[in-house]
């Protein structure tokens, strides 16, 4: 039961119908008696800065989720970010910190990982190939990085994400894999797409349980 004791934990992003969150963590917090709820929110790109100042204002909030189509832009208003978040050049949770300064952190890929790795399927020395590079697919290429691949190919690639995944203003990747550009998936061994349209419709990540549904696999590529 929310009461003037909750802490708040706000999902933002445009629209919310296809939000997942608020069904994943509002029962954990129930089952282990915690006293949160995470608030989905409503938030056009054109208000968000504002409202993401605004929001940090309240006085029993504790962080966000942050989703569609808010993961680039917040990572300009934030006072730090996690590697990860730099790396990939998004975020997908802000953590209100004591002194009041907001942490930005990114585990969208973390969770595709994990869920590939709990299908039985082997990451490491493997190449793989990201369609889209957007603010989760950037997340996915750390983390595949991260998790040993010996080769990552993009295509679909925006200008924008190509800076941010590897690039020269950004902490390159785990090892320096990166090609950019790929034609098609040839000699690749693991496919995933991620892309605006591909997100929040298939759901959110929370400790890697998006996986069970969104990774599009190609096991046969060669």
């Amino acid at each position: 039961m929310i009461s003037g004791t909750t802490i708040l934990i706000a999902h933002l992003g445009y629209p919310t119908h296809a939000f997942k969150a608020p069904l994943i963590y509002n029962p954990w917090f129930e089952k282990n008696d915690i006293d949160a709820v995470v608030v989905p929110m409503g938030v056009k790109a054109e208000e968000y800065p504002q409202f993401l100042e605004y929001l940090f204002k309240l006085t029993n909030i504790r962080g966000a989720l942050v989703t569609m189509p808010h993961k680039v832009t917040t990572t300009r208003l934030v006072d730090e970010l996690t590697p990860t978040a730099q790396v990939a050049g998004a975020a997908n949770a802000v953590l209100l910190r004591g002194d009041g300064s907001l942490l930005g952190d990114q585990f969208d890929g973390a969770g595709f990982v994990r869920g590939v790795e709990g299908k039985g399927f082997r990451l490491a020395g493997r190449r793989a190939l990201v369609v889209g590079n957007g603010g989760v697919g950037s997340a996915i290429a750390v983390s595949l990085a991260a998790a040993g691949v010996s080769a990552l190919g993009f295509v679909r690639s925006e200008r924008s994400g190509l800076g941010r995944v590897g690039g020269a203003d950004r902490q390159p990747l785990p090892g320096d894999r990166g090609r950019h550009g790929v034609e098609g998936p040839a000699g690749l061994r693991l496919g995933g797409q991620r892309d605006a349209v591909g997100d929040e419709g298939r759901g959110s990540t929370a400790g890697g349980r998006r996986a069970d549904r969104t990774p599009d696999l190609r096991r046969g590529m060669s």
